[in-house]
């Protein structure tokens, strides 16, 4: 869901700023922080790197499974809790003011949760709060060189950090929500379907979903039409149905070869690779269309076989 993310966080922030009123470049430039806002938890997976440089004996033989043995170790644990992102909404809004006291309680507030998110759990935590804090400095030093106004960012930020764990209830065991609190918000994973390729398939195609959210919100306050940039080639995806019999059926503990087969359908966006395709969305939208109707295309052949 990591795309899925960025992208849910920018449709709603763009949608927002424009339903207020701003300007088109002012709804960007939030919808956009917004939208990096919404990555910077997925930070904790730095870890992950561990497990490709030295994977641990259990962990699989591909260097995907690897990394991810390893960086769920920390991964949805403080930097998606929804005190953290409260704190650090408040903080990044501070440090953005004009005010050198106030610039100084927000860097303080920041550099404050890493000794107390060490001391609560431990020094792998406290590393990822590091990594945290400094993607969180630099938005912040990011959007001052833009001239972000302290209210921008701050919304941006909310957006971001709060829409961020609630994204994660699909896949994987859920975030920590309420950490550092011993309570517990989410204690499951939300199931869409008993069958675990089903459940896959939902949880792709809502992340198509939130793509298509975003892109609907650029065009909105663009006032561009989506469908001007879509190729007829897209229908092309539609042949992909024959994955769904020729491939093992994947599951989320086993989804890699159908994500990377499914988006490499996406390259009939970006044929013949010209200058004009990408400077008019022409490629992103085509391929996203092909992308989603390769899925549905699979998810009908799996119905009927299945």
């Amino acid at each position: 869901m990591f795309v899925g993310h960025a992208c849910l966080a920018f449709a709603i922030a763009a949608f927002g700023a424009h339903r207020l009123g701003w300007s088109r470049a002012t709804a960007l430039r939030v919808a956009v922080l917004a939208g990096l806002f919404a990555t910077l938890p997925d930070v904790d997976v730095v870890y992950g790197l561990a497990g490709l440089v030295a994977p641990s004996p259990g962990a699989g033989p591909i260097p995907v499974e690897s990394f991810w043995d390893a960086g769920n170790r920390v991964h949805r644990g403080v930097t998606h809790a929804l005190p953290v992102a409260a704190v650090t909404t408040v903080a990044v809004s501070l440090a953005a003011r004009s005010e050198s006291h106030l610039r100084a309680v927000g860097g303080g507030l920041l550099l404050a949760l890493i000794p107390v998110v060490t001391l609560l759990s431990g020094l792998l935590a406290g590393a990822v709060t590091v990594v945290f804090v400094l993607g969180a400095v630099a938005l912040v030093v990011a959007a001052h060189r833009r001239d972000v106004s302290p209210r921008v960012l701050g919304g941006a930020a909310l957006v971001g950090l709060v829409t961020h764990p609630f994204g994660d209830l699909l896949t994987g065991e859920p975030p920590a929500l309420l950490y550092p609190f011993d309570l517990t918000l989410v204690a499951e994973r939300v199931v869409l379907s008993a069958d675990p390729t089903l459940h896959l398939l939902g949880a792709f195609g809502i992340e198509l979903a939130t793509v298509w959210l975003a892109l609907a919100a650029y065009f909105r306050i663009s006032g561009e039409r989506p469908h001007a940039h879509v190729d007829r080639r897209a229908v092309l995806g539609v042949a992909y149905a024959g994955a769904a019999l020729a491939l093992p059926a994947p599951t989320l503990e086993v989804s890699y070869h159908f994500v990377f087969s499914v988006l490499a359908v996406g390259v009939v966006g970006v044929s013949p690779p010209t200058f004009e395709r990408f400077r008019s969305w022409r490629a992103a939208v085509t391929a996203l269309s092909a992308i989603s109707l390769a899925a549905v295309a699979y998810a009908m052949v799996y119905l009927f076989v299945g």
